[in-house]
């Protein structure tokens, strides 16, 4: 009987712990524009930030909870910025429509790739996403007359939001806000999808495969549903990313951004919630620190990600929750 309220008593604290833990995070995100510039940063970076968390968060939900390495969500993060870019110029200018637009051309894509992609498994399912990744890249790089081809696609930008009757301006600050509503929006689907039935297929799919079939269980029906939902996430950091820097660019749709989000998964932690977010932080603040001093700063990316797969091998959000237990 002790033994059961002692563990009851544990499972309390925590949970305690994460509430507690959450709302560290949400508070600190919440006054980025004030106490970021103090420090020397900015508020573009950020933002930054915050759209690679909502990639990787998206990615991680086939990565790191159903299983399947893909080397190919640039590829739905560049027809994100794509889509975006082209509604703003040939549609209207309207960035709900652009944001809308983007995450809609991606998570298509998402879809109609998904059956073709899941019928392999392990490193021929990652093989497949790159090779579907490659083909959206060379088509962007191809189609001149609507995508710029090598050059990007340029001429559009953010333009007020009209809420109200009233137009208001999107500067850094205030789209910083926009993209964090979205990341929050973002956080709480995946909560949502975790703490469901099908959020826990996801995660049976990954443990034990053969069982599920077994069970009767449409296991590759699960893997296009986390693939699909996954590309859409993707997509929408895609249309953030292009209406941040103006610019959406075929790389990207390459597998090298690919494997930077799956390098951010890894460094924060595949198989945690706020993971991707850590990851997020620390690859763009070093990318961004880094770059400035070095021309190699790719390869002090590389030396950081062998030393996070070598001493950290659940990312540094294990290790931290390792230490606490």
């Amino acid at each position: 009987m002790s033994t059961s309220i002692d563990a009851k008593l544990a499972l309390n604290r925590k949970s305690g712990g994460r509430v507690v833990a959450a709302m560290v995070i949400w508070v600190v995100l919440l006054f980025v524009p004030f106490w970021l510039p103090m420090i020397g940063g900015y508020t573009d970076l950020a933002t930054r930030a915050l759209i690679y968390a909502i990639a990787a968060s998206g990615l991680n939900l086939l990565l790191g909870y159903t299983g399947g390495l893909s080397f190919g969500h640039a590829a739905y993060f560049g027809l994100g910025a794509y889509g975006a870019g082209l509604c703003l110029i040939h549609i209207a200018p309207s960035v709900p429509l652009a944001i809308l637009g983007g995450t809609v051309l991606g998570g298509i894509a998402g879809i109609l790739v998904g059956p073709m992609a899941m019928k392999r498994k392990g490193i021929y399912f990652a093989m497949i996403t790159i090779a579907f990744g490659q083909m959206f890249y060379f088509i962007a790089v191809r189609w001149n007359s609507l995508t710029g081809g090598e050059d990007g696609l340029t001429g559009f930008s953010r333009v007020p939001l009209h809420i109200g009757g009233e137009a208001i301006k999107l500067g850094p600050e205030r789209f910083y806000y926009l993209v964090l509503v979205l990341f929050a929006l973002v956080m709480a689907i995946i909560w949502q999808i975790l703490r469901s039935p099908l959020g826990h297929s996801f995660v049976a799919v990954r443990e034990n495969t053969t069982r599920l079939r077994f069970l009767g269980v449409a296991v590759d029906k699960q893997i296009w549903v986390a693939f699909a939902i996954s590309t859409f996430i993707v997509a929408l950091a895609g249309t953030l990313n292009a209406l941040l820097t103006g610019f959406a660019s075929p790389d990207n749709l390459g597998w090298q951004l690919s494997g930077s989000f799956v390098v951010i998964c890894v460094l924060g932690g595949m198989r945690s919630f706020w993971g991707p977010f850590l990851g997020a932080v620390i690859f763009i603040v070093a990318q961004d620190y880094l770059s400035s001093v070095t021309q190699n700063w790719m390869s002090f990316i590389g030396l950081i990600f062998v030393l996070a797969v070598l001493f950290f091998p659940q990312g540094l959000l294990g290790f931290i929750k390792g230490r606490g237990r």
